[in-house]
């Protein structure tokens, strides 16, 4: 039995992410107190394996603060059982979630008369802390719309339900900030910028043109080359300790050219050879 658990803070998505998953056919079922976690793994068990569907449950901070710190001992408890447990958590930074509740109009579920907005969502920030500990992949949708976290919900845990490690290649420009989510980040602005040569400057790393030119210089082969290095030599290993996701960042000044040639020229060459990798250019979409 496949298990899918969807937590993360209010208004980070969590009821898009789970709505995605319905539509690839999940069982799923939202605001599940975690005291009954396990009854209803074990309730639920020999249907989804019956009909061969995968389950998906939404877990948020209306659970009481004891129950959300048991998680760990309950999750513990589930795996052991032969029930493989994917935890996806959503963040988002402050700015955006007091940003969305105020375009909404929508009252955060730990906010009330004492107690303001920016003060509930530190709050749930904290009794949320087992769950994030836990996680297996993070999703920082501070600069992710409701169609790209639909996607990226489907695609991540689509494949990731098939193989049991997938890996997230993502490019973005430092000018707009370094994604939160990521477990390795590398700077590609040391590389030739093709930003400055006028017939490249409108094409982005996607195009011939631009992979031309940063093939052509000796320091854009040599960092490819170390960067596949690495992620060769030790995606391995992240695969050995039964991690099932990993996300690598690489950015460049403006995240169009330079980081975007990486991702796609990685995803190329390692896909068919270390695991499943899904591409996402943050700038471009």
């Amino acid at each position: 039995m496949n298990m899918s658990i969807i937590s993360g803070l209010s208004g980070s998505g969590k009821s898009v992410a789970l709505h995605a998953l319905e539509d690839m056919d999940y069982y799923c079922i939202d605001n599940l107190p975690v005291g009954l976690l396990e009854a209803f793994a074990s309730e639920i068990r020999e249907q989804t394996l019956s009909d061969g569907r995968n389950v998906a449950v939404g877990i948020d901070a209306r659970n009481h603060p004891d129950q959300l710190s048991n998680f760990p001992k309950i999750i513990a408890s589930l795996r052991s059982k032969g029930i493989i447990c994917n935890i996806l958590f959503l963040q988002a930074d402050d700015a955006t979630l007091l940003k969305r509740f105020s375009e909404t109009r929508r009252k955060h579920p730990l906010s009330g008369a004492d107690t303001p907005l920016a003060d509930a969502i530190s709050r749930e920030r904290n009794l949320l802390g087992p769950m994030a500990a836990n996680a297996d992949m993070f999703i920082d949708t501070s600069r992710t719309n409701v169609h790209q976290l639909r996607d990226l919900v489907m695609e991540s845990l689509g494949k990731n339900q098939k193989t049991g490690f997938l890996m997230l290649l993502r490019s973005f420009g430092y000018k707009h900030g370094i994604p939160g989510d990521a477990d390795f980040v590398f700077d590609a602005r040391c590389l030739p910028n093709p930003h400055w040569q006028a017939d490249l400057r409108n094409l982005t790393g996607k195009d011939s043109a631009v992979a031309d030119y940063l093939e052509q210089e000796e320091v854009a082969r040599l960092y490819y080359q170390q960067l596949e290095d690495f992620l060769t030599s030790w995606v391995p290993h992240f695969q050995a300790d039964n991690r099932s996701y990993l996300s690598i960042a690489i950015g460049c000044t403006g995240g169009q050219h330079r980081s975007v040639y990486l991702v796609e020229r990685l995803a190329r060459e390692l896909g068919s050879k270390l695991c499943d990798i899904v591409t996402r250019h943050r700038e471009l979409e």
